[in-house]
């Protein structure tokens, strides 16, 4: 069961006590404020706080957006001296040391198409870092399975269209047309539809496919 927000900014302010001076808390706690409806910035600092990576004082300045892909967020915490990186996502966060070591895994240069770890210490540097925005107001990337723009989402994905009739790949009769079924009951279809999917042309999430409103317990049935 996934941890309450409340209960996660309620562990963060109690770490607090013990990691941020003083005269600093109000600043730790408006970077709080800002991302107190983001579960994965709440994830992020709540790993922070409580295993402090110098093992002393210290408090968040701002959290920047190195790189993402596929729903994988590369993310640097920033403090008053350091910067440390982060690997995050739904399924959680993973320290990945100091950028100023210079260290990064070999795996994780391929995978957000740095070329090597100078390239990735230089445009983590560059212009293209910005602060990481909220997921949901982030219109960039997909509310539902966190796909960034020109990318394709999950299958199963809420926000998906569909490249037969361009509605809602999970509520279209397409999928059923298709595979020539009425329901998806096996992985072997969820498969043979994926493969259907590519020859056709899925469509990548786009910011105009962000919804008003989700129900997020759609499925690909």
């Amino acid at each position: 069961m996934q941890v309450d927000l409340d209960e996660l900014i309620a562990g963060i302010r109690a770490a607090m006590d013990y990691a941020v001076p003083e005269e600093k808390r109000a600043e730790a706690e408006d970077l709080l404020y800002i991302y107190q409806d983001d579960r994965l910035a709440l994830v992020l600092l709540h790993e922070f706080y409580h295993f402090l990576p110098n093992a002393g004082e210290d408090w968040v300045r701002d959290i920047q957006q190195l790189n993402c892909r596929q729903g994988i967020f590369l993310l640097a915490l920033v403090t008053a001296q350091h910067r440390y990186v982060y690997l995050a996502s739904d399924e959680g966060v993973e320290f990945h040391g100091e950028l100023g070591d210079g260290y990064i895994a070999t795996e994780l240069l391929d995978f957000f198409a740095y070329e090597n770890v100078q390239d990735f210490i230089e445009r983590s540097r560059g212009d293209e870092v910005t602060n990481y925005e909220p997921l949901r107001l982030n219109v960039n990337i997909c509310p539902v399975c966190r796909a960034a723009t020109g990318e394709y989402h999950a299958l199963g994905c809420v926000v998906e269209l569909c490249p037969w009739c361009g509605g809602q790949l999970v509520h279209c009769s397409c999928r059923h047309d298709q595979l020539g079924v009425d329901s998806i009951d096996s992985e072997a279809q969820l498969v043979k539809f994926e493969v259907l999917l590519e020859e056709r042309g899925r469509i990548p999430y786009a910011p105009e496919q962000r919804p008003s409103f989700l129900q997020e317990d759609w499925e690909l049935e």
